[in-house]
């Protein structure tokens, strides 16, 4: 059962401002003033961190939408506490709230490492290029203590299996040393997630995530290592960061980004309730102009989930954006992303078996 706050206030690291009731809770706990006596309502929030006993750890997918089949998520919830974050409802699924919830209440697969060479093992598994660290960062601060990320890139690595990674992370960087040496069988690809340049949007909307500048370091990095990077400004959002496209496009382009994509704000479920409280809080003055530029893309509505659709957008804004993206990366020179899930899968071979049949002579 979610817990909400009396009224709404920034805490410190965080990107919600409350802790709206999950969509399937039925009951919610919210405290009232009597004008008597309430808690003291914190100035921070502290993280708790619990194992999800998973009975698998590889996800399909069929959505048209996102170019891969399989993923892998490390953890479920996201200290980076990016507010416009897509994953959120999926907390509501554990009957927690989107809001602070999501940012604080983290679960990480604790078996990662069996499960995964379980299913690589399986005698049908068809090899595909993995997504790691889709629904949540692989490589968000909690990684850096447990490491659940790089002990499935060590399994990938070891079997030969191509894998695609997205990241706002400078953490990254600590595995170069496998990326570099999948990189040189063509078994995997790096997108940097860059949604604004100016440090202090990213300081309210994504708060403990990578500085830009960071960011751009580790293309620079990644691609100096001959890690095929990307860059994917994402998201997009109208009248507060879209004047950057063309910048972030450039600057990763010096930085030895060598593709590009870009991805408009999605506000499903109720991450449409925490951007609205996150733009009357820090953009009063141009939270109805940015509301309105969202619903002229999203057929009147705050998110619009066709296939299709709902990545880019539609109507004149979204062309409009669809045409300076498309223009700047031609300019730019960047490659299309078409190839980005054109991954070595000759080279799989399954894990090998941790126990062996012995013969009795």
């Amino acid at each position: 059962m979610a817990r909400s706050f009396i009224g709404h206030q920034p805490f410190k690291g965080r990107g919600a401002l409350s802790n709206p009731t999950g969509r399937f809770d039925a009951l919610m706990l919210e405290q009232s003033d009597d004008g008597w006596y309430q808690d003291e309502v914190p100035s921070s929030l502290d993280e708790t961190v619990l194992p999800d006993r998973a009975r698998s750890v590889i996800t399909t997918n069929d959505s048209p939408d996102v170019g891969f089949d399989v993923s892998i998520n490390p953890y479920r919830g996201c200290s980076h506490a990016c507010v416009y974050c897509f994953a959120r409802p999926s907390h509501a699924y554990l009957g927690l709230s989107p809001g602070l919830d999501f940012e604080t209440k983290l679960f990480y697969k604790a078996d990662a490492v069996s499960l995964l060479e379980a299913e690589l093992s399986k005698p049908r598994y068809v090899c595909k290029p993995i997504a790691l660290g889709i629904n949540t960062d692989g490589y968000q601060p909690l990684e850096k203590r447990l490491g659940i990320t790089r002990s499935i890139l060590e399994v990938l690595a070891r079997c030969r299996h191509p894998l695609t990674i997205v990241t706002k992370s400078a953490l990254i960087v600590r595995d170069i040393d496998l990326l570099a040496d999948l990189a040189k069988d063509r078994l995997v690809s790096v997108s940097l997630s860059i949604t604004s340049l100016t440090n202090e949007i990213k300081r309210t909307l994504e708060p403990r995530t990578a500085s830009p500048q960071a960011r751009l370091r580790v293309i620079e990095q990644l691609a100096q290592a001959g890690v095929p990077v990307g860059v994917m400004v994402a998201p997009v959002i109208p009248a507060i960061t879209d004047h950057e496209m063309e910048d972030i496009l450039s600057a990763a382009r010096q930085a030895g980004a060598g593709r590009a994509s870009y991805v408009l704000l999605r506000l499903p479920h109720e991450v449409k309730i925490l951007f609205r409280e996150w733009l009357s809080a820090h953009y009063p003055d141009r939270a109805k102009h940015v509301m309105s530029l969202i619903n002229q893309t999203r057929g009147g509505k705050d998110y619009d989930s066709t296939f299709g659709a709902r990545m880019r957008g539609t109507g004149p804004y979204a062309d409009l954006l669809r045409t300076r993206f498309e223009l700047a990366a031609r300019k730019l020179g960047f490659a299309g992303t078409g190839d980005r899930h054109d991954l070595n899968t000759g080279l799989f071979r399954p894990p090998a078996s941790s126990s062996q049949l012995t013969l009795g002579f």
